[in-house]
């Protein structure tokens, strides 16, 4: 075993000795190369601009890492660590470019296909007696993945990693939220990573919600959807192949510089820098964009869900969801 370093160090103190050998696989490591913020940390949109790199590795081995500590099983905790796998450059935006914007699920669905195809992974596997069905697809186990508002591994960890990107809570926040979770019973019987407390609920719940807004602001859905516009663009005009999606984004970024046309919409893109609501707004750079509204409604053990016992965050919560997303939009 090795100590974890860094914003990892939050998960469990090792990385277990069976997820070592994984970490260096080339599919896996492609993921260094994929950021968790979709593209909108490219832009100079104030809100992004300043975020520390935050990318997909981290986020799979963060997710690997909270399985194991709560369970202590190495199918599941194999299953996080793979369930990025399938993640396109820019992720989320190639959602958009399916028109999966509200679901953002489209992208899940090479991930047996790319687990199978890499030969290190495989041997592994192999070594271990771990059938690819065991570890494929994390929907299967409810720490690792489960339905929203409910919480789960990879929920918490990337809420977790962008409440520290963005600043909104301090590091021991952080630590005083997870060291309060454990693993009950939801009241369907399903386990679920769920506070002891009802005042670290409260306080991870409304920092959740904060990150949820960010997820849907304006600046967020209109840089993913110029984004997608600019790829698809690209694909049309054979500046980049379907495969290309899935190397990293850098080799991406390149192979959109390297053409006359693609680089110049980069460049644009890249310098948007505010929103524009006025009337004088360009007319063919208006968007209305729908979006997945991303969300967590905590449980306390043996208490019920934070909506349920908490009226601010309740009445917060449906705000939130009522938000129409109906406006244009119009980002430069």
């Amino acid at each position: 075993m090795k100590p974890t370093e860094g914003p990892l160090s939050l998960y469990h103190a090792e990385i277990p000795g069976f997820l070592t050998p994984f970490l260096d696989a080339p599919a896996l490591r492609r993921l260094e190369g994929v950021g968790m913020n979709c593209g909108c940390e490219y832009t100079d949109f104030p809100r992004f601009r300043a975020l520390p790199a935050y990318s997909r590795y981290r986020h799979s081995l963060g997710a690997a890492l909270i399985v194991w500590h709560f369970t202590e099983d190495r199918a599941q905790t194999l299953a996080a660590l793979f369930h990025d796998l399938a993640t396109p450059v820019f992720a989320h935006v190639i959602d958009f470019l399916r028109g999966d914007y509200l679901r953002q699920e489209a992208t899940e669905a090479r991930t047996g296909e790319l687990l199978r195809g890499s030969p290190e992974i495989a041997a592994l596997l192999e070594e271990m007696g771990i059938p690819f069905e065991a570890v494929e697809d994390y929907h299967r186990y409810p720490i690792a993945d489960n339905d929203a508002p409910r919480l789960s591994a990879d929920r918490l960890e990337y809420t977790l990693g962008n409440l520290r990107g963005f600043g909104f809570a301090a590091p021991e926040e952080l630590s005083r939220w997870y060291g309060d979770l454990r693993v009950a019973a939801a009241p369907d019987g399903l386990p679920e990573l769920a506070f002891s407390s009802l005042e670290a609920a409260r306080g991870f719940g409304f920092a959740a919600l904060r990150c949820s807004r960010v997820y849907v602001s304006d600046e967020d859905r209109y840089a993913m959807q110029m984004l997608a516009e600019l790829v698809a663009d690209a694909l049309r005009r054979g500046v980049l192949a379907e495969d290309d999606l899935w190397r990293t984004e850098p080799e991406l970024i390149e192979k959109l510089c390297a053409n006359a046309k693609s680089g110049r919409a980069w460049k644009s893109f890249r310098a948007m820098s505010r929103m524009r609501t006025d009337e004088g707004a360009p007319i063919e750079k208006r968007r209305v964009i729908l979006a997945k509204k991303r969300r967590i409604d905590p449980l306390i053990a043996g208490r019920g869900r934070l909506s349920e016992l908490d009226t601010a965050f309740r009445h917060e919560t449906k705000a939130f969801l009522a938000e129409p997303q109906t406006a244009w939009l119009c980002g430069e």
